[in-house]
């Protein structure tokens, strides 16, 4: 059983929508618990409407009563009161595997996590994840400093946010320099490890992280270790970025402009259906 504790993208690409495709994909029983809808497509959001932090809570309480978890994902925080609803769930329930994608900007530039809450996911929730997943924009934000530009600068921002008080760090590459993107991950004591993979020519980019870290979620409790879940997540991924521009999915603007489509979550389960159509 794998829960994600994230928000609603009704075009389905990214947040529990993503997170539950991922986890039914890799064998995994998924549970969600919401913290904020939003109004999206592939173009960009126009709304976010958080859950009431007390409403957050009685959910997992809630879910927990009944059913026993096997790993937590968490992505969209929106506030500072749903950040400390999450971190007192984790400090009550001490579930056995946690990622935190500490999600504050989508694809298409928008903000989703509101600047009170930031605090609260560096001051608190970095402690209790076993492993936080932030892309370089990310990081640079959690560290107050300018994003890494190459992996040797990646390398040093894991560092510091494992000084920071994060138990594992995997600082996602795709907004480095190169034509091969390089992730870093490290646990506090352990071993460096870089994961690299060739850039995808892809505009069909939408909920990456989202899937990625839902993966290393489903994969974990059936993997001897953190580098191990994450290889294994790594090539799911990298097979439905390979994938993704099978799916057809939204429509140019009035100025011709395309958004960001979905990864191809189920590329090993389902062929493309004809009606998915792009102008």
């Amino acid at each position: 059983m794998v829960l994600t504790i994230a928000g609603s993208d009704p075009g389905g690409g990214a947040g529990i929508q993503a997170d539950l495709k991922t986890f039914g994909a890799l064998g995994a029983y998924g549970c969600a618990v919401l913290t904020a809808l939003t109004a999206q497509n592939t173009r960009g959001v126009t709304g976010v409407h958080a859950v009431p932090p007390a409403f957050v809570a009685e959910q997992l309480a809630t879910l927990v009563e009944d059913i026993a978890l096997d790993a937590v994902k968490i992505g969209m925080i929106a506030d500072a009161g749903i950040a400390d609803a999450v971190a007192d769930f984790l400090v009550d329930q001490r579930p056995p595997h946690v990622v935190l994608d500490p999600v504050m900007v989508a694809t298409s530039g928008d903000r989703l996590l509101a600047s009170s809450a930031e605090q609260v996911v560096r001051g608190r929730l970095l402690a209790l994840a076993d492993v936080i997943t932030p892309n370089a924009l990310e990081a640079a934000a959690l560290l107050g400093t300018e994003p890494a530009e190459s992996v040797e600068q990646a390398v040093q921002q894991v560092d510091a946010l494992l000084d920071l008080g994060a138990r594992g760090v995997l600082l996602k590459g795709g907004h480095l320099t190169g034509d091969t993107a390089t992730d870093v991950f490290a646990e506090r004591g352990g071993d460096l490890h870089r994961f690299s993979a060739p850039r995808l020519g892809t505009r069909n980019t939408h909920g990456t992280g989202c899937t990625l870290s839902s993966a290393m979620a489903a994969l974990r409790p059936t993997s001897p270790d953190w580098p191990a879940a994450i290889d294994r997540a790594k090539e799911y991924l990298t097979a439905a970025l390979r994938a993704a521009d099978d799916l057809r999915i939204g429509s140019p603007d009035d100025q011709g402009r395309l958004g960001h489509g979905p990864v191809h979550h189920f590329w090993q389960l389902w062929p493309v259906p004809d009606t998915t159509t792009r102008d």
